[in-house]
């Protein structure tokens, strides 16, 4: 690769990295362990999940925080917050911080909807952890 190449991927990292870090996240060590699962994929085992919970909200013309969960390219694009998935590394994925509900004023979904779009549970997220870090595909 060339070094003109290599700097433009290295500040798109970066800018992206840096939109992801606005957003705090929760302490990790209050995740839920990954599932053990192998071969955890988005069509099969994440989007009927994500369907129940978050495309209601999330999809559309004007999906909530921008965040279109309506595809899995549009959950890894990410929204107004930035990346909210880190492929290969579920600990710093926003969306596994909302989902378990470490973000403060950012649960997904919010507590005051959750008679209506029902949270992840605790081996549901942690099956989105297995889905990440198996590399989000």
């Amino acid at each position: 690769m060339n070094t003109k190449l290599l700097l433009t991927l290295g500040i798109s990292t970066a800018f992206a990295v840096a939109a992801f870090a606005d957003l705090e996240l929760g302490d990790a060590s209050k995740l839920p362990p990954t599932a053990k699962k192998t071969g955890v994929t988005y069509d099969k085992d994440i989007k009927p999940l994500f369907e129940k919970s978050c495309v209601k909200c999330h999809s559309g013309e004007k999906p909530k925080g921008k965040y279109s969960m309506e595809t899995k390219d549009n959950i890894l694009k990410g929204g107004k917050e930035g990346k909210s998935v880190v492929p290969g590394n579920s600990a710093k994925s926003a969306l596994v911080h909302q989902a378990a509900d470490l973000v403060k004023d950012m649960e997904m979904p919010p507590t005051d909807k959750r008679d209506k779009y029902p949270a992840l549970t605790k081996d549901q997220v942690a099956l989105v952890r297995a889905w990440i870090d198996q590399g989000a595909k």
